[in-house]
C-alpha cells in the first residue's frame, strides 16, 4: 500500500469517528435538553397544583367573617401575578426563571401570611375544610420542593454534558446552551429569628 493509500484510509477513519461521535452526541444532548424540559414541565405542574387549590383555601377563610381582607386580597393578587407567567422550557432564560421564581416566592409568602393569621381564628382552625386544604397545601408545597430538585438535577446532567469535552464543540455547533437551574431566594441563608 502507498503512503496516499494510508493517509486517505486514517483521514476515511477520522472523519467516519467525528461523524459517529458527532451523531452520538448529539442524540446524547436531545435526550438532555428532554429531560430538563420533562423535569421543567413537573415544576409548572406542581405550582398548577397549588394554584389551584388557593381559590378553594380563600373561600374557605372568607366564611370566617372577621378575617383580614388585607390578607385574602394579597393572596388572590399574588396567585393572579404567579399563574399569568409562564416561561417555556425551551426558552429558560436566567432572567425568566428568576422573574418565575419571584412571582412564586411572593405567593409563597402571601400563603404564609394567610396561615399564619389563620391562627387567631379559632373557629376557622377548627373548621374540617380548612384543615384539609392547609394539609393539601403543606403536602404541595413538598411536591414543589421535591420537583425544583429534580428539575435542578436534570440541568445539572445537561450541563455537565454540554461542557464536558468534545461535546462542548458539538453543543456550541448545534446550539445547546448552558441552562440555569433554581436558586435560593435571597436572604434564604439567614436563619429566621423566634422571637416567644
Amino acid at each position: 500500500m502507498s503512503t496516499r493509500n494510508i493517509t486517505l484510509i486514517v483521514i476515511g477513519a477520522l472523519i467516519l469517528i467525528l461523524g459517529w461521535s458527532g451523531c452520538n452526541g448529539y442524540n446524547g444532548l436531545v435526550s438532555q435538553d428532554e429531560n430538563v424540559s420533562n423535569a421543567w414541565n413537573k415544576v409548572q405542574s406542581d405550582y398548577q397544583r397549588r394554584a389551584d387549590l388557593i381559590p378553594n383555601l380563600v373561600n374557605t377563610v372568607k366564611g370566617e367573617a372577621n378575617f383580614e381582607q388585607t390578607t385574602l386580597q394579597n393572596v388572590i393578587a399574588a396567585r393572579a401575578s404567579a399563574t399569568q407567567m409562564k416561561v417555556d422550557a425551551k426558552d429558560l432564560t436566567p432572567e425568566k426563571l428568576q422573574q418565575f421564581q419571584a412571582n412564586q416566592g411572593q405567593l409563597s409568602q402571601a400563603l404564609g401570611r394567610l396561615l399564619v393569621v389563620s391562627e387567631n381564628y379559632p373557629n376557622l382552625k377548627a373548621n374540617e375544610a380548612f384543615r384539609g386544604l392547609q394539609a393539601q397545601l403543606e403536602g404541595t408545597e413538598n411536591r414543589i420542593k421535591v420537583s425544583r430538585n429534580d428539575f435542578n438535577d436534570a440541568v445539572k446532567d445537561y450541563n455537565v454534558k454540554v461542557r464536558s469535552f468534545p461535546m462542548n464543540i458539538f453543543s456550541g455547533m448545534f446550539g445547546f446552551k448552558a441552562k440555569e437551574g433554581f436558586k435560593a431566594d435571597a436572604g434564604a441563608s439567614k436563619a429566621p429569628e423566634v422571637k416567644f
